[in-house]
Parts: structure tokens; C-alpha cells; sequence
């Protein structure tokens, strides 16, 4: 069997790794000169190289770790305590312990019961469906309060989806809650994260030899004009005005990039894959000669800084791994038609750095080493309040054509560790032929009209 893979991101090198382990004949090609899509690198001057986004692996990834176990790369895997912060009013506050909980102003005491009670009560939620229906607001006003909602969720919530999140259901804070709960362990629940030697692009690499020791190949420059469809049957890709047949092909890129490419695919299904849109963002990477703080990630309560949180890195990875730089994300997610991600680079450096000079005063433009801004406008899917019916299947209703895509990661957030895990699911689903899995309640078109709309 021949499978034609197009996306070499970690989905799509993920799903080609345990094919080609299954003896399936497999061609990845990515459009880009570079794998790993948003788990891939950059190269500084001085040839280190660094994620171009932030990536933390948690002791609980247990998808992650048995790949890098296959992969011979767990003895390159470091785990360590980690701490995180809040920025509220004008100060930076540790949270890290009871004491620092309790001291915590704009909570009282009762607020600061019910706000752990909130995330308790997250772990004991199995069913996660009946959440599906309820706003993120209405769930945590009714577990933790009105005054924790203000002061703590809803500025962390406007930052995250940049500016509405009405229609965002309960399900999203309720994952993340039970992610983040996971990265704590053993009496005192200290919170660890770890990395790989050399960023989730070691990962990439060990996958990509992996795949050619099989017998696979790899084609980077290769954007794919158009996954060719014949009487409701995919036959191959064309690439550079040329058609390379395949028995059949997987797409591993957002749904709305996939529906681009398959013109010839019935007019409901490509106005469905249509129907789910995604947050962007905005991601400088700054480099500095010393810490900027102590924390991994700074959570900011305060509105009138662009930028979501702070995410520093070397926290957890050693600055000596990174050439003894280090490394502060400083993200802003943005929602469709967003102004913010048409600022071009010199603007948003600039707007960047002067907030930080007034959130940190001993802060110093000559600690500057580097300031890389980044962006991508199709990073996490938007999953609204009753629009399960909306994720798209790894079937297709096209023969022998399948999607496997981050908008079908649900209720978990979007991180390496889901995706590994839906590729592993997608690889199921196509050794055992499900191409005829069609949406099994894909909307009508005007249905399909309004769900678009609402996601603007």
C-alpha cells in the first residue's frame, strides 16, 4: 500500500512514524523547508537551534514519552519544578503553595476556597458532555464566585480568545484545568514540565530517519496543489503540475487548508470543513542575556497588556541546552480578522517591550539579545458551545481520502501530547479502511453559514 501524507508537521510525521512501522509505504510532503510546522525550530546566529514556539512536555504525556522510549530518545528528556505567578495591579504574586494562595489579594477567604474548589472538582468530571452546553462563565461564576470570575478568569479568558468568548463552553477551562493538574505530583504538589535536548525539532528528526529507515520518503518544497479526486475516489496529489498517484492520501493541516484542496470533493463536506475556524497568534520570542523572572508562566489579569502571559522557558530547560541564552515567549492569541495580526514586527517589538518596562522597572532593553516575532494564523481550533457536530471525522466521504487535523482534538487542548495521540487514533481508523466514514451529523449548508459567522 502506498499512502501519500500531506502536512510534515508533528500530525503528519506522527501518523507517517507508526504507518511506516506497520510496513505502509508512506511519502510526506511539506510545503515549508523546514518539518515540524509549529514544533518547528529556529536557528540563531551563534547555530543554536530553539523551538519557535513554546512547547512543555508534563510527566503525565504518556504519548510523548512512549514515542521518545521507541524513538531512544527518553535519556534526552529532563523534567524539573517549576513555578508560576500572577500579574495583578501592577505586582507580580507567586502561586505556588497555600500560604502564597491564601495571601493572594483580590480573593477572600471564601473566594479562595471555592477557586480550589473549582479545581478539584474539574478532576472528578468524567463526563465531559455535559459541559458542552454551558458557558465558560456560567460554570465558573457558579463554582468559584462572581469575584474570582472578574479577577482572575475573565481577564485570562478575554486575553486567550482576544476579546469574546460568550459562546466558548465549559469543556475548555474544565481540560485545562485537568492538564495542568497532572503536572503536579508527590505530597507538596510541586508543578513540573520537562523538554527534549534540543527542542521538539530532535523529535522531529528521530521520526523523519525513522520513516526513511522503512523505506519512506520525505519531500520538503513540496506544497500540494491539489489532492486529485476522481468519481468520489482520491487517486493521488499533484505537486508541481505533477500527479503522483497513491492507494490512498491523509491530510494532516487545518480543516480549512485541507477544504482548499480538494476542489473537486462534494460542496456540503468542503462547506463543513469551512464551518470550524481558529485562534491565530502572535508569538515574539524574546532572547536575553539573564532571567527576566523565575516563573514559567506569568498569568496577567491586567487588560491593557497585549500580550497573553509570559512563558519563560529556561525555567525548566537549563540555558546551557540553549547555548546559555534565555528564552521568554510573550504570545498573544488573536481571533479571526484580527487587527493585532496585521501590526507588522517593528510595531508589535515595540509595543511589547515598553509594556514590559512597566510591568518589570529593573527590566533593560540592553538584555536584549534577540527579538523574534512569529506568527500563525491557523493554531487552535474553536470549538463553540454545542458544536461537537461540527469536528470533522478521519473518514471522509470521499473514498479512500482521510483528515487528521487538530480541530478533531476534543475536549483536550491542542498540545504535542493530543496530537500524538490523535495520529495514533487516525492510524486505527485508516489500516481498518473507515474511508467511508462520512460526518455523521454534518449540517446543511445554511446551518453551516451561521456556525461560520458566529465563529467571527
Amino acid at each position: 500500500m502506498k499512502i501519500g501524507i500531506v502536512g510534515g508537521g508533528i500530525m503528519g510525521l506522527t501518523v507517517g512514524y507508526y504507518l511506516a512501522k506497520k510496513g505502509v509505504s508512506v511519502h510526506v510532503y511539506e510545503a515549508s523547508n523546514f518539518l515540524g510546522g509549529l514544533a518547528g525550530p529556529i536557528h540563531l546566529d551563534d547555530g543554536i537551534q530553539v523551538d519557535r514556539f513554546y512547547h512543555a512536555i508534563l510527566s503525565s504525556d504518556a504519548h510523548v514519552m512512549d514515542l521518545c522510549q521507541e524513538l531512544n530518545l527518553i535519556d534526552q528528556m529532563h523534567f524539573c519544578q517549576t513555578k508560576m505567578a500572577f500579574y495583578f495591579e501592577d505586582k507580580l504574586f507567586s502561586m505556588n503553595n497555600m500560604i502564597e494562595f491564601f495571601r493572594f489579594p483580590p480573593l477572600t477567604w471564601l473566594d479562595r476556597f471555592r477557586l480550589g474548589f473549582t479545581v478539584l472538582y474539574a478532576q472528578f468530571i468524567k463526563d465531559w458532555h455535559r459541559l458542552e452546553g454551558v458557558s465558560v462563565e456560567k460554570w465558573l461564576v457558579a463554582l468559584g464566585g462572581r469575584r474570582a470570575y472578574e479577577n482572575i478568569w475573565r481577564p485570562m479568558l478575554r486575553a486567550k480568545f482576544d476579546g469574546s468568548f460568550d459562546d466558548v463552553p465549559a469543556t475548555y477551562i474544565w481540560s485545562r484545568l485537568v492538564r495542568m493538574k497532572s503536572t503536579r505530583s508527590g505530597a507538596n504538589q510541586k508543578e513540573e514540565a520537562g523538554h527534549i535536548v534540543g527542542g521538539y525539532e530532535t523529535l522531529v528528526k528521530a521520526m523523519a530517519e525513522a520513516i526513511k529507515e522503512a523505506g519512506g520518503q520525505i519531500s520538503l518544497n513540496s506544497p500540494v496543489q491539489e489532492i486529485l479526486i476522481e468519481n468520489e475516489k482520491a487517486k493521488g496529489l499533484q505537486i508541481a503540475g505533477e500527479v503522483h498517484e497513491f492507494d490512498k492520501v491523509i491530510g494532516t493541516l487545518q480543516a480549512p487548508i485541507f477544504e482548499r484542496l480538494i476542489p473537486q470533493a462534494n460542496q456540503k463536506y468542503r462547506d463543513y470543513l469551512k464551518a470550524t475556524d481558529y485562534l491565530g497568534i502572535i508569538c515574539p520570542l524574546m532572547i536575553l542575556d539573564r532571567p527576566l523572572t523565575e516563573y514559567w508562566t506569568v498569568n496577567i489579569t491586567d487588560e491593557t497588556i497585549p500580550f497573553t502571559g509570559i512563558v519563560e522557558t529556561t525555567s525548566y530547560i537549563d540555558p546551557k541546552f540553549v547555548g546559555g541564552h534565555h528564552l521568554v515567549y510573550l504570545p498573544k492569541y488573536t481571533a479571526p480578522e484580527s487587527q493585532w495580526y496585521l501590526k507588522p514586527n517593528e510595531e508589535i517589538q515595540e509595543i511589547w517591550l515598553s509594556h514590559l518596562e512597566k510591568m518589570f522597572p529593573q527590566f533593560d532593553r540592553s538584555w536584549v539579545r534577540h527579538f523574534l516575532v512569529h506568527r500563525e494564523r491557523y493554531v487552535e481550533p474553536l470549538h463553540r458551545l454545542n458544536s461537537n457536530h461540527l469536528i470533522p471525522n478521519v473518514g471522509t466521504p470521499i473514498e479512500n481520502l482521510y483528515l487528521a487535523t487538530t480541530s478533531q482534538i476534543y475536549p483536550a487542548l491542542s498540545n504535542g501530547e493530543a496530537v500524538i495521540r490523535q495520529a495514533l487514533n487516525a492510524v486505527e481508523k485508516i489500516l481498518h479502511n473507515e474511508s467511508a466514514e462520512a460526518p455523521s451529523a454534518m449540517p446543511s449548508v445554511s446551518t453551516q453559514v451561521v456556525s461560520s459567522a458566529a465563529a467571527h
